[in-house]
Order: C-alpha cells, then sequence, then structure tokens
C-alpha cells in the first residue's frame, strides 16, 4: 500500500474545497454513482468536499434513494435507469459502487470496461475468487481502483503504522480488534420507507446474479442479513479491521484462519451470526484476535490493541493512545522455596541487584504516555480526496484492488473456517485460499 502521509495530503494541491478558489472546468472530474444507498448518500456528502468532483449520474433500485441523491445536488445529477445506461455515458469520468456485496464485482467490471475509474465501497468483493477476476480487468484496463475502508486514511491510523514501523513498541505479537453493537439498527433491521413497493423498488435490478426468488423488502432494503448478498458481520465489519491491521503492521495476509459464528439473538429474517470471533496467524510474525456481537455495545478504549514487548497501542477511530511497558523481574516468589543460602546468593548478584535498583527507580516514576488525535476533515473526505487526486495524477491509489482484495479475503476465511469448523489457510503465490 503506497505510504501516504499526512504531509503529503496537506501538500496536495487543489483537493479539498477549503482551499482557496473553485476548479477550473479543465479539472472538474464527472461521478456517477451506482446505487445511493445510505453509505452512498454519505459518500455524496463527501464529495461535495471534494473540489473538481461533480456528481452528475445516479442510479439505484428504488425510487426514493435516486429522489434524495438529486436533491443533494440541487437537481444537477442525472437519473440513469441502471448502471449499464449510466456506463454509457461518456461524459462520465469516474464512477462509485454503493451496491450490495453482490454486484460489487460486476460493477467494478463493468466500469472498468467502459472506461471509468472506481471508488468501490468495502468489501471489494462477496467471494475470494472474485478477487483475481476483478485485478485482471484492472490490468486490462488502463484505469484505477480505490477500495472505500476510509479509515487508512485518518491521521491516527498513519500515526499508528509510523509509531509501529519505527519499533516505538518493540515486537508486536498479538494484535485484538472488536466492533461492537446493540441496536436493531446496528444489527441490520433497518427501517423500511413507507412507500416501498413493486411501484418504487426495483426487484430484479437488486438481484441481478443472485438466486431468484418473489419480491421481498426486508432483502431488499436489510441485505446484510443474509448470506445471498454478504459475508456478514466479518464483510461488513472485519473487512474494516483487517485493512487497517495490514496498513499498520504491513502485512499481507494471514496464513491460517480459525472462526467461529452463532445466531444468539436477532433470529428472525436472516441466516448470518450475530456474534463472530476469528484468529488470524500471520506469518509476519503475529496473530490478530477479531471479534464482534450485535448483543452488546460495550467499546473498549479503542477498537484496535497492538500488543509490543515495548508497549501498548490503543487506536480508535480519532484518537491513539501510547502506553509504555512496565515489565520488571521479580523472581523472590521463586527463590524463596530454594535453600537460604542460595537465595542469599542469588539475591546478592550484581545482576539481580540491577534489575532490583531498576524496578525501584522505574515504580517510583510516571509512565510517559502519550496521545494522538484525529485533527481536519473526515477521514472519509481524505480517503476520497486520495482517490481523486489519484485520477488526476494518475498514480495508485491508497487501497489498491489486490489491498481490497486481500482485506475481503480475511473476512472470506473466516466465514468459511465458521462454516466449516475448520481451519483454513491461504496460498501467497496464487493470492487465492489453499483448498
Amino acid at each position: 500500500m503506497p505510504d501516504v502521509t499526512r504531509r503529503t495530503f496537506l501538500g496536495t494541491a487543489g483537493v479539498l474545497s477549503v482551499a482557496a478558489g473553485q476548479a477550473q472546468p479543465s479539472d472538474r472530474i464527472n461521478v456517477g454513482m451506482i446505487a445511493v444507498g445510505s453509505r452512498s448518500q454519505e459518500l455524496l456528502e463527501g464529495m461535495k468536499k471534494v473540489e473538481g468532483a461533480e456528481i452528475v449520474g445516479i442510479c439505484d433500485g428504488y425510487r426514493g434513494r435516486l429522489q434524495r441523491a438529486q436533491e443533494r445536488t440541487a437537481g444537477r445529477a442525472k437519473i440513469y435507469l441502471n448502471h449499464k445506461e449510466l456506463l454509457a455515458d461518456p461524459s462520465i469520468d469516474v464512477v462509485t459502487v454503493g451496491s450490495p456485496d453482490h454486484w460489487h464485482k460486476w460493477h467494478v467490471i463493468e466500469a472498468l470496461e467502459a472506461g471509468k475509474d472506481v471508488y468501490c465501497e468495502k468489501p471489494l468483493t462477496r467471494t475470494i475468487v472474485e478477487g483475481p477476476e476483478i485485478a485482471a480487468a484492472v490490468k486490462k484496463s488502463d484505469r484505477l481502483v480505490q477500495v472505500g475502508s476510509q479509515g487508512i486514511s485518518a491521521d491516527v491510523q498513519h500515526k499508528a503504522r509510523e509509531w509501529v514501523q519505527a519499533g516505538k513498541l518493540g515486537q508486536v505479537t498479538m494484535i485484538r480488534a472488536s466492533y461492537n453493537r446493540n441496536t436493531a439498527g446496528g444489527a441490520w433491521v433497518y427501517p423500511i420507507p413507507a412507500d416501498a413497493s413493486p411501484k418504487t423498488v426495483d426487484w430484479e435490478m437488486f438481484l441481478g446474479s443472485a438466486p431468484k426468488r418473489p419480491f421481498d423488502l426486508e432483502r431488499f432494503f436489510r441485505w446484510r442479513c443474509y448470506q445471498e448478498y454478504s459475508g456478514g458481520i466479518a464483510t461488513d465489519l472485519f473487512v474494516h479491521l483487517a485493512t487497517t491491521i495490514h496498513f499498520v503492521m504491513g502485512a499481507v495476509m494471514p496464513s491460517k484462519v480459525v472462526g467461529r459464528g452463532s445466531l444468539y439473538r436477532w433470529r428472525e429474517s436472516r441466516n448470518v451470526p450475530d456474534t463472530l470471533n476469528a484468529i488470524l496467524e500471520y506469518p509476519e510474525g503475529f496473530t490478530a484476535n477479531l471479534s464482534s456481537t450485535f448483543n452488546n455495545q460495550y467499546e473498549p478504549t479503542g477498537s484496535f490493541e497492538f500488543l509490543g514487548t515495548e508497549g501498548t497501542l490503543i487506536l480508535g477511530w480519532s484518537k491513539l493512545t501510547f502506553i509504555p511497558e512496565r515489565n520488571f523481574e521479580g523472581n523472590g516468589w521463586i527463590t524463596q522455596a530454594w535453600p537460604a543460602d542460595l537465595e542469599r546468593e542469588y539475591n546478592e548478584s550484581p545482576e539481580v541487584k540491577q534489575v532490583a535498583e531498576a524496578r525501584r527507580k522505574a515504580r517510583g516514576g510516571e509512565r510517559k504516555i502519550e496521545e494522538f488525535s484525529e485533527t481536519g476533515a473526515d477521514p472519509t473526505v481524505k480517503h476520497l480526496s486520495y482517490f481523486f487526486e489519484s485520477v488526476r495524477s494518475r498514480k495508485p491509489t491508497v487501497e489498491d484492488v489486490m489491498h481490497g482484495h486481500r482485506a475481503a479475503a480475511c473476512a472470506h476465511l473466516v466465514n468459511d473456517s465458521a462454516r466449516r469448523d475448520k481451519v483454513v489457510e491461504w496460498d501467497f503465490a496464487k493470492d487465492l485460499q489453499k483448498g
């Protein structure tokens, strides 16, 4: 992943709308949005803050979303009947893909074939094998793809990466990462608009390549609850966690994964777990524990804990805290079981006295806890700004197709392990799951 620093970000001229002046017409990048659901409406608002980005086209399976997106663009965005019609418009330079997961591969590849650069919301894929297919399409085209795990564009994650790579934590061998919720909305049981009906919802557009079934508003508006369209917790939340872990640690993929998932509470209208745990073992020399439940909203001080031999890094979405270690040898409870003369001889040795003195001084001092907070634009705006700068410069995006493929693949490995009740492995040569 390109090492985009805060300095290079702030030094990028004409990216954020907070910069003086407006982009010239020749600098304008016309954007078409494939699907304008809740997350895409946030992207829309984010792009309005990126200088030179102009949303000119939208399509979606629900009429109400189109109406709201058009209102947010002051009527400038044209409504297209479907994504194929939108992609056929030569005036559109870039597309965003915010459709359900089972559509991502098709929308991204067709956009590349139409000559568009693509910003795709995570996860990039719904199955592991789709990653190499998208990568091949990118290679065949001269277009760019950026995946939308916006956390890695946050200042706090750049600082976390800097501290870890500089050895501030010593040797990091364990990472804990979690994302918990305890509401119906958090469990994807979203409210359904009152006007939703076969007249306002294009059911066939939604289904696409998914198994055919009768019209179902719950599946249309709460698609993350169903494995036919998503990977549940893993592809919604674990992808964010894996993306950050890979970015901060400079890691590629876990070599082995174990996952366990269960459905304890939200039993109606879903077939994916509401509680999921996973262990990811990385060849770089550390293990990551991922967990999420929709039955309790407790959040530790940060969603990530990086545990190193010299300190702990607690990473939240807007704050970073470093806590140095205070580890001391204290073997008195062991030597008290020795013969008394051997214990006295051990305690009088220069090495043991030196350790005891260091322990005494350290206990009398204070830990130098360091903190770092997020500043400036929202990470989504920063992530979008990086993307549009890449579109202009033709330089690699901050989260390209392979990084998106591997982060999503972590989620797919977790789901597969939980489903099959076995350890699953990664084939680094093929960039695919073994077996």
